[in-house]
């Protein structure tokens, strides 16, 4: 597919995408499914409801009438520029001119480190100091059956425990990224998790408290995980936790085999997910279900 010839900032090829582009960014995405799910989760949405209703906006840069990279732009920026795409500075530049013109609006810049850090070089004299900057975040991923036996006791978590599973994904979100996302009844993080509920993308091992103690009716979550980007034929998991009492007690790694069971079962043929170079507990908790490194993540927090 094509768009036409366009300029931007004396560069050719950088706009806006409208919802006729969206199949061509789709085939963009398709060059590197791990790296730009982040995206073509979106733009499948945008495929059938169209990029209003997708939350943000799609820029592309084309050269010679043809789109070879595009970028995200909604709560998060993710661009996603091929490997070995013609004119890749180019397609940095205008995004980075978009940026500018938009200012920040997004809570963070992620993807492939290599993009990542390179389009935020050139935002940075421009845009907020960021709060901080993660260059070190391996990309892993898994399209086989897991090498451990799956938790048994690891589901789907069910609508009717959303009073659950919420505050287990503010105390996870609160610990990884250091505030809490909790905006009340109705806010977009308390939408977002039913949401996941809603879809079968949220995956919980759920116990009561010890019988004969006073909080014995009193449930709580002990292992999650939920599936935040599905596209391309890719599923990524996010938001992995066990609270701080239980760890080393091994739930994670069978927790994490029952997620790719159910997810190479039931939604796609290969799971991947990102993680902290530094949290080496997590990076030896996923090897050991059978993860491989692909690449480098970043992630830029404002």
């Amino acid at each position: 597919m094509t768009l036409r010839r366009t300029t931007l900032d004396g560069r050719s090829g950088g706009r806006v995408l409208r919802d006729v582009d969206v199949a061509a960014a789709l085939a963009v995405c398709a060059q590197d499914p791990v790296g730009s799910v982040l995206a073509s989760t979106r733009l499948e949405h945008a495929a059938t409801a169209g990029l209003r209703s997708a939350g943000g906006q799609l820029w592309g840069f084309a050269r010679d009438g043809v789109l070879v990279a595009v970028c995200w732009a909604g709560a998060n920026l993710v661009p996603v520029v091929p490997e070995g795409a013609p004119q890749a500075l180019d397609a940095l530049d205008a995004f980075a001119a978009l940026g500018r013109t938009a200012g920040r609006r997004c809570s963070s810049i992620v993807g492939p480190a290599d993009v990542v850090l390179a389009l935020w070089s050139r935002l940075r004299p421009v845009w907020p100091a960021a709060r901080e900057v993660r260059d070190d975040q391996p990309s892993m991923v898994i399209d086989h059956d897991p090498l451990i036996a799956p938790d048994p006791q690891v589901r789907r978590s069910r609508p009717e425990e959303y009073d659950v599973v919420l505050p287990a994904c503010i105390r996870m979100f609160t610990e990884e990224v250091g505030y809490s996302p909790a905006s009340g009844p109705g806010g977009p993080y308390e939408l977002r998790v039913r949401s996941l509920v809603a879809q079968g993308r949220s995956f919980v091992r759920i116990e009561r408290a010890d019988p004969g103690t006073p909080d014995a009716r009193t449930q709580r979550v002990v292992f999650k995980a939920e599936l935040g980007a599905v596209g391309g034929g890719v599923a990524q998991v996010q938001g992995v936790w066990v609270p701080p009492d239980r760890r080393g007690e091994g739930l994670s790694e069978p927790g994490m085999a029952a997620v790719v069971a159910a997810t190479r079962r039931d939604v796609a043929p290969v799971v991947s997910l990102y993680a902290n170079g530094y949290n080496t507990r997590a990076l030896a908790a996923y090897r050991a279900v059978g993860f491989r490194r692909v690449g480098t993540y970043a992630t830029v927090l404002f």
